[in-house]
Order: structure tokens, then C-alpha cells, then sequence
């Protein structure tokens, strides 16, 4: 599917030199925390929509693309704050929800790409890292039709002439 960056994006991008830098946006949330939890793959703060968002060390591993199976990816957040660690004890069974957007540095409140909602699951932990598995919702396990063909539900299919 084709993405439309802005026009901004694209100097920087096509420009043989810029100082204009591609920044990931990661927003963590869950029913439990207080307020989601925002970072930034840069090493200073990001404000980005009035949200702040703290610079974190993390590392993403795009999903692989197999057939018979929905893609995954991966993430990879080191554990140098014991706040992520309490907060994934916390969450109990419920996964957590990920959101990962990218801005570029020179206009942080425009949006260039949306991974739109994703599900955080097998969370794994150590001494050093924080490391899950991100999945798109499993839209291929929903039920087709999403109704049943009943007298009650779809009354005009079963009218006779």
C-alpha cells in the first residue's frame, strides 16, 4: 500500500545531506497504567501532540512476511528502569497495546507513518532487556459471516412470494 509522506519528509529523505533525522514514537497503554507510556528512539525528549515523549533505548524487529500466518514483529526494550518491569507485572493476562508512529525531528506533530493498534504478547524479561512480540489483530479468526442467516436476524430472506 503506498504511503504519502509530507513534502518535508521527502527533501530530507532526497537531499544528498540534512540534518532533519526520522524519529520513532512508541506509546504503550493498558487498562492498568495511569496514562500511556511514551518514548522516543531519540536521545532527547520529543514533544510530539503535547505528549512528551522520553528518550528509551528500543529496538524493532519488522515483521517477516510467512505464509499461512499473520506477521508479526518484535520489540526489544532494554531494562534500565525498573518502571517497564513493574508496569508489565501489573498488567496481569490483558496485553498491552502498542502504537509505533514516525515524525521527522523538524515537525514532530506530523505524523509520517502509523502502525495503527498492535497487541504486545509473550513478554519476556531480564536483568537487561524487555523483549515481546507485537501482533496485528487476528481479523483471519473472526467469524464469517459475522451473523447467522436466522428469520429473526435477516427477516426479508426468508419472506416468500
Amino acid at each position: 500500500m503506498p504511503r504519502t509522506l509530507s513534502s518535508a519528509a521527502l527533501q530530507a529523505l532526497y537531499s544528498q545531506e540534512t540534518g532533519t533525522c526520522f524519529l520513532i514514537l512508541l506509546t504503550i497503554s493498558h487498562p492498568t497504567l495511569s496514562a500511556p507510556l511514551f518514548f522516543t528512539s531519540d536521545g532527547v525528549q520529543t514533544l510530539s501532540r503535547a505528549n512528551v515523549y522520553l528518550p528509551f533505548p528500543f529496538q524493532l524487529t519488522i515483521p517477516d512476511d510467512q505464509d499461512q500466518q499473520l506477521p508479526q514483529a518484535g520489540i526489544t526494550i532494554d531494562n534500565v528502569d525498573r518502571s517497564i518491569v513493574t508496569a508489565i507485572r501489573n498488567m496481569g493476562t490483558a496485553p498491552a497495546g502498542i502504537l509505533i508512529e514516525v515524525v521527522t525531528s523538524a515537525t514532530p506533530d506530523n505524523v509520517e507513518f502509523a502502525s495503527g493498534e498492535l497487541t504486545l504478547r509473550n513478554v519476556n524479561y531480564d536483568a537487561m532487556t524487555v523483549s515481546g512480540t507485537l501482533t496485528f489483530e487476528a481479523i483471519l479468526a473472526e467469524p464469517f459471516p459475522g451473523d447467522l442467516v436466522t428469520p429473526a436476524t435477516i427477516p426479508g430472506v426468508f419472506l416468500s412470494t
